[in-house]
C-alpha cells in the first residue's frame, strides 16, 4: 500500500487520530529550535575570546524569532488526544505534547542565561553519574598515531563533492548548501531536507566518512523514511528522539569503520561540557576545563564549548554517548533496528511503533541502511571500550 492509500486508511479507521496528528504537524513547523539557537556571530567572538586570552567570556546573537509561546502552547494543548482509542498510541501524542511545549518554552528563552537553560535540561536532561564516569573513562584511553586520512586538507566545495556522490551511491535526494552560522561542520536541516556545511572549514577524509554515515547516512535516511510514513509524528519527532537518532547516526560511525578513539573522546568532552553547566561554570570555566585540564586542542575545545553554553545553556549534546552505548547493547544483543529507522522514533515508544505495524498503518522503509546491519566493526579496541561502557 503506498502512502496516500495509507493515509486514507487512516483518515477513514482513525479519523480522531488523523486530525490530531495533521494539526500537530501544522503547529510543529513553526519550531525548529536549532534554527534559532545557532550565533549568528560566532567567529567574531570567537576571535575575541582569543584575543583576551581565554578570559572574556563571548556574548553570542542570536536570530530573531516572533513565536507566541502563549497561542502556540494553547493550540497544543487543545488537541483531543485522550479520544485516541490505542492507549500506547495516546500516551505517545500526549507525551510529545508536552515535548513540543518544552521545546517552545526553549526557543522564546534564547539567550536568556539560566531561564534557556531549565527549559532545556526539560526537553534533554542531564548528564548522570554513569554518564560523566564513561566520559572520564574513554578520556583516559590512547589516541591512535594520525595518518593521511586525518588531515584537514579538503576544502568546503571537495566536502561538497564527497557527500553529493556518498548520496548518490545510496540513491538519496540531496541538495546541499553553505552556512556561516554552525556550531557542526555539517548538520542536516530536516525541514528542507537540506545538508549545510560549515563555510570556510576544512576536512579530512575520516571526517568525511564520518559525516557522511552520521548527516546522510542516518539523519537524512530518517527524514525521507519518514516522509513516506501515513502520520506527521514520524517526521516531527518522537519525545526523546534524540537520543536515539543521535545513537544509530554514531553507531553507523562505529560500524563502518570511520570512528576513532579521538571521535569517542569528542562524544566524552560533550558530556563534560554539558556536565560543567550544572557546576555553574560560564562559557571561560567550560573552556579552560576542556583546553587546560584535559588538553583538548584550542579550536574544538571552542566548539565543544559553544556547543554546550549556546542559548544560556543547551543540554542536548549529554545524549550522544547514553544513544551510543544503548544502540551498541540492542545490536550486539541481536536485536532489529529497523523499526528505529522509519523516522525520527525513539526506543521509548516501540510499542506504539509495533501498534501501528500491526494495524497496517506504516509504510515500508523508502531507504535501508546496510551499515547498520553489519554484524561487528574491525576496531577491536573500540569494541572493548563500548561494551565496557556502564
Amino acid at each position: 500500500m503506498n502512502t496516500h492509500s495509507l493515509v486514507l486508511e487512516l483518515a477513514s479507521r482513525y479519523p480522531k487520530l488523523y486530525k490530531i496528528d495533521l494539526k500537530l504537524n501544522a503547529l510543529v513547523k513553526k519550531i525548529e529550535l536549532l534554527s534559532y539557537l545557532n550565533p549568528v556571530n560566532i567567529e567574531g567572538e570567537k576571535a575575541a575570546f582569543y584575543s583576551s586570552k581565554f578570559t572574556k567570556n563571548p556574548l553570542f546573537k542570536y536570530p530573531k524569532n516572533s513565536l507566541d509561546a502563549f497561542v502556540l502552547q494553547r493550540s497544543f494543548f487543545a488537541q483531543e488526544v485522550e479520544h485516541i482509542a490505542s492507549p500506547d498510541l495516546a500516551k505517545l501524542y500526549k507525551d510529545t505534547i508536552s515535548y513540543y511545549s518544552n521545546m517552545i518554552q526553549c526557543i522564546t528563552s534564547i539567550g536568556k542565561g539560566n531561564e534557556f537553560y531549565y527549559n532545556s535540561l526539560r526537553v534533554f536532561g542531564s548528564p548522570n553519574e554513569k554518564d560523566v564516569r564513561n566520559a572520564t573513562f574513554i578520556l583516559h584511553l590512547a589516541d591512535e598515531l594520525e595518518d593521511e586520512d586525518s588531515l584537514k586538507n579538503k576544502s568546503p566545495e571537495e566536502a561538497r563533492q564527497f557527500f553529493i556522490d556518498f548520496a548518490a551511491a545510496n540513491h538519496f535526494p540531496l541538495e546541499v548548501k553553505f552556512s556561516n552560522q554552525l556550531a557542526a561542520d555539517a548538520m542536516v536541516k530536516n525541514s528542507t531536507k537540506t545538508l549545510l556545511i560549515k563555510k570556510n572549514t576544512h576536512f579530512s577524509s575520516l571526517q568525511l566518512k564520518t559525516l557522511a554515515h552520521h548527516e546522510i547516512g542516518l539523519h537524512l535516511l530518517t527524514t525521507y523514511n519518514a516522509a513516506k510514513q501515513p502520520l506527521h509524528i514520524f517526521s516531527n519527532g518522537f519525545p526523546m528522539n534524540v537520543e536515539t537518532q543521535e545513537g544509530l547516526a554514531v553507531m553507523s560511525e562505529y560500524l563502518c569503520g570511520a570512528m576513532r578513539v579521538k571521535r569517542l573522546k569528542e562524544l566524552a568532552y560533550r558530556v563534560l561540557a554539558v556536565d560543567s553547566l550544572i557546576k555553574g561554570y560560564d562559557f571561560k570555566e567550560t573552556f579552560n576545563l576542556l583546553h587546560s585540564q584535559y588538553q583538548m586542542p584550542r579550536d574544538a575545545a571552542f566548539t565543544t564549548t559553544l556547543r554546550a553554553h549556546r542559548g544560556g545553556g543547551f543540554t542536548k549534546d549529554r545524549l550522544y554517548l547514553s544513544g551510543l552505548k544503548k544502540i551498541y547493547d540492542l545490536h550486539k544483543g541481536g536485536k532489529s533496528l529497523d523499526n528505529l529507522l522509519l523516522g525520527k522514533t525513539s526506543l521509548e515508544y516501540q510499542n506504539a511503533i509495533i501498534y501501528l505495524k500491526e494495524e497496517g498503518l506504516l509504510a515500508p522503509a523508502a531507504f535501508k541502511n546496510k551499515i547498520l546491519q553489519t554484524q561487528q566493526s574491525q576496531n577491536n579496541n573500540l569494541s572493548y571500550v563500548l561494551e565496557n561502557l556502564r
